[in-house]
């Protein structure tokens, strides 16, 4: 184990030395391409092709806690792909960690946008239930994280409980979470509609949910978990200092919001960070995140 600890640590250092100076910032490509080892399974949540994870499992006996990993990308096929959070699962399973990193459908795939983004992502972290009868997963100890539009995901995700009878996003028995994370990820759609042009360009959550909230509120409400507070579980946002997708006011106005309602949850603001430095473990910002994310499963 410590020889693997140590091999990746170099290899992380050599990669470190070939990307932009860290006042350029990391971008999405760059992430990409950051070096990982192949997961132990890929498996499919679904029928569709895009409806599939892949669990990585560390070295030992488990049970082992989980972290089920989302990619972001705005939401949109074309900008990211589980490739994007792949490094991070990587480096969390060196952790300790199991990580289950999935892909999704995004609104401008088949079947992707309303409702079937969110089914797949409830679907996917339900899936852990059927693979913990195949390996050693501790399903009292799951942690939903989500980068940029994943982040959001990973929040709706954990509040799923809280969804009515009739709507299409409703399940019975969702698997219970211990908590959320958001890295770089907003948890307000409504605000971020304000601010998210910069990075997603205009009406992207209207093409999500089909609609504007004046034309479709209810889908709104059942998405945004802003709307859905108390989420009822621990939430954590993660952010850098420098990252415009999630400016400080955003950020800030989640977290009293959330509190307000009665929620447990916690702002963590990385020093020389952009929006990808949070997902590359080849950045200063590295080890406070991973700290961040092992706190929520001990």
């Amino acid at each position: 184990m410590m020889r693997r600890l140590l091999v990746a640590a170099v290899v992380h250092l050599a990669v470190a030395a070939s990307l932009p100076a860290q006042s350029a910032r990391l971008r999405p490509r760059d992430v990409d391409t950051l070096p990982s080892r192949p997961a132990t399974a890929r498996i499919a949540y679904g029928r569709d092709s895009l409806q599939f994870g892949d669990l990585r499992l560390p070295e030992g006996r488990g049970p082992f806690p989980v972290v089920v990993m989302i990619h972001g990308g705005c939401w949109m096929h074309r900008l990211a792909s589980l490739q994007n959070t792949t490094a991070l699962s990587d480096a969390l399973r060196d952790a300790g960690v199991a990580t289950w990193n999935v892909e999704y459908r995004r609104y401008d795939n088949p079947g992707g946008g309303w409702p079937g983004t969110m089914r797949d992502i409830g679907d996917a972290v339900d899936s852990l239930r059927g693979l913990a009868r195949r390996y050693p997963l501790d399903l009292q100890r799951v942690v939903l994280a989500g980068h940029s539009a994943g982040g959001h995901l990973a929040l709706w995700a954990a509040a799923r409980a809280r969804l009515p009878v009739g709507s299409p996003l409703y399940v019975k028995d969702p698997l219970p979470v211990a908590a959320a994370i958001a890295l770089g990820g907003p948890g307000d759609l409504r605000d971020f509609m304000t601010y998210g042009q910069r990075s997603c360009g205009d009406a992207v959550i209207d093409k999500l949910l089909g609609g504007t909230f004046d034309e479709v509120p209810d889908r709104w409400r059942q998405v945004s978990p802003a709307e859905m507070l108390p989420l009822g579980v621990r939430q954590r946002l993660i952010v850098g200092d420098a990252d415009f997708i999630m400016p400080e006011r955003a950020r800030d106005a989640y977290v009293a919001l959330a509190r307000s309602k009665g929620d447990t949850i916690d702002l963590i603001v990385v020093p020389d960070a952009g929006h990808f430095e949070v997902i590359a473990p080849v950045a200063k910002a590295w080890p406070q995140v991973r700290d961040a994310i092992l706190e929520l499963l001990r």
